[in-house]
């Protein structure tokens, strides 16, 4: 079960996310019906922590195992969506694949859960500012290669 709660007019979800960077590219997935994209990940599920939701959604989305080299950040990320109040907390780790051939992977990637809508692309992080990516305060956190590293975004 999700670690998704109601409390009054606020939804509160807590989510892990895992930013694999291959040759100043940084691993992504946009929803093809979305402008933006997002760090692979998902919402923790009760009982399990925040590096075993990374790997579980890596391995579910991708197929791919993955090995959580630091904590990066946690984001406390307030916003709207479908007049719905969000209050997310989201972890983020460096990973890396631990196959080594799928560290020389630069192509994009399938979602092998049959979620179609799913594209899994790199982006170059010298082009980072070029695209759209939620949430936004991402992109101060990826710049800063200062860690850890907490941020409020309201």
């Amino acid at each position: 079960m999700d670690l998704t709660i109601d409390v009054e007019d606020y939804k509160l979800n807590v989510r892990a996310a895992a930013m694999i960077i291959h040759n100043n590219k940084l691993l992504v997935h946009q929803n093809i019906n979305h402008d933006h994209c997002n760090l692979i990940g998902g919402r923790v599920e009760i009982g399990e922590d925040t590096e075993k939701t990374i790997k579980r959604e890596v391995k579910e989305e991708l197929g791919k195992d993955i090995d959580i080299i630091s904590y990066v950040s946690t984001i406390e990320n307030f916003f709207e969506k479908d007049n719905k109040k969000y209050h997310e907390i989201l972890f983020i780790y460096k990973a890396e694949f631990k196959n080594e051939q799928d560290k020389k992977i630069e192509k994009p990637l399938e979602n092998i859960e049959g979620k179609d809508y799913l594209k899994y692309k790199w982006i170059d992080l010298n082009e980072l500012d070029k695209v759209k990516i939620l949430p936004t305060i991402l992109k101060d956190v990826i710049n800063s290669k200062s860690y850890p590293i907490h941020k409020i975004f309201k």
